[in-house]
């Protein structure tokens, strides 16, 4: 957390320079804080227009943010599952009067190197595609179609939601090439390292899988599949969204619309226009969010996964909640009950505080709650109208959306106290 704040702090400075800004510009403190939060906390929602406002220095910041952010929170998330779940070398020490594990230097080190080099090398295959195709097919100089290639795959593989045009990736609605590598870039640096290298090692024998990979599998592409139906069956026939599109068109937009509320943060039409159909389900995907160890926000997959086996379990009268070919301990599914009412909690109570800020309707601000917490970036366009008050209350929803999750479950993870008594059991009407 303080690693966060501090590179938060850091951006929210440089944004603050004079040369950050374009001519004719000049940062406020708050927009340059909520900007420098945003990229960090790899969100996406902005108060002023990326190409427009920022200069080029500012937006190499932002660039550089979004890493830092992406890199931070995949390297760490990374380490913790290894070392909650056991795959390193592990060893047991007491510190502060609690038995942890903890891995040895040369574990830590060998994880990053591999985290690092994997999340370059697919952010360097999206720039080459993206690069290409705006220098090849849209007539953009080449240095020019290089620098935007690259802000734009660090900003999709982190699911940062930046983009350097004022309508995002609406001019693009129609090239596949662009939509669908954005779109990969979203889903594989949401999934997470350790799901990605089980994938590439075991992808032909899904029994091999581990809890993790086999949740955030089957859970991601069930809400992918939902989504997509939901929102390109709600959104078919409206001519604010989908419906000045060819049929083609459509699905191509519908999926990737489908994709973005994992965190992606990237948009083909004005989201102001949504039916009330797509709202909701975009509140539910941005709420749940992508994999545990991957740069996308949210209570994760994985969360919401397990608590659909507990609910099967006591549907089923089984004592155990299995997953697969294992049981899940008592313990994790107490956790994933906490972070996810916790999660419901926050939301809750931000939106509450928002709505008496604005005069704004009370779905688009419940919207952009959920958008800030599940550091999402999609907005239906009243970022920018909110209050300076609203706008340090999305940087502290970011923040806590981004690392509270993560935080939250490591402590709950590694905080076992064992008890040397039990009291007296007593049931009460449940439901």
């Amino acid at each position: 957390m303080a690693g966060f704040l501090a590179a938060i702090a850091v951006g929210a400075g440089l944004l603050w320079l004079p040369i950050a800004t374009e001519a004719g510009y000049q940062a406020h403190l708050v927009d340059a804080l909520f900007a420098s939060a945003s990229a960090v906390c790899v969100t996406g929602l902005i108060t002023t227009d990326t190409g427009a406002h920022w200069s080029t220095f500012g937006e190499v910041v932002i660039m550089l943010l979004m890493q830092a952010g992406g890199l931070g929170i995949m390297s760490l998330a990374t380490v913790v599952a290894l070392l909650v779940s056991g795959r390193l070398g592990l060893q047991a020490r007491v510190f502060a009067q609690a038995e942890t594990k903890t891995m040895r230097p040369a574990d830590v080190r060998r994880v990053l190197r591999k985290v690092v080099v994997f999340s370059l090398s697919a952010e360097a295959v999206v720039a080459v595609v993206l690069t290409t195709r705006w220098w090849l097919a849209y007539d953009l100089p080449f240095g020019q179609a290089a620098y935007r290639g690259v802000f734009h795959a660090v900003s999709a593989f982190n699911n940062g939601g930046f983009v350097l045009w004022p309508d995002s990736m609406t001019g693009f609605r129609g090239d596949a090439w662009i939509l669908v590598t954005i779109a990969l870039a979203v889903v594989v640096g949401g999934l997470g390292f350790p799901v990605v290298f089980e994938l590439a090692r075991n992808w032909r024998r899904p029994s091999r899988w581990s809890v993790l990979t086999r949740i955030t599998v089957l859970v991601s592409v069930t809400l992918l599949a939902a989504g997509f139906l939901v929102i390109t069956a709600a959104e078919w026939y409206n001519p604010k969204t989908l419906g000045a599109l060819d049929p083609q068109a459509r699905l191509l937009n519908g999926a990737f619309a489908a994709v973005m509320p994992r965190s992606g943060g990237f948009n083909t039409f004005d989201l102001a226009g949504l039916t009330p159909e797509s709202v909701l389900m975009h509140n539910i995907l941005m709420f749940i969010g992508g994999g545990s160890a991957g740069t996308a926000g949210g209570i994760k997959v994985t969360t919401f996964g397990l608590l659909g086996y507990v609910i099967w379990a006591e549907l089923r009268g089984e004592p155990r909640v299995g997953v697969g070919r294992r049981s899940i301990p008592a313990d994790l599914q107490r956790q994933a009950l906490t972070i996810a009412l916790i999660g419901v909690g926050v939301v809750a109570i931000a939106s509450l505080v928002l709505t008496s800020m604005t005069d704004h309707a009370g779905d688009r601000v419940v919207f952009e709650a959920i958008s800030a917490f599940g550091t999402v970036g999609l907005s239906t366009g009243i970022t920018a109208d909110l209050p300076r008050a609203a706008h340090v209350l999305l940087v502290l929803l970011m923040f806590v959306g981004r690392v509270g999750p993560l935080t939250l479950g490591t402590a709950l993870a590694l905080r076992e106290r064992a008890r040397r008594f039990q009291l007296p059991e007593e049931r009460t009407i449940v439901g």
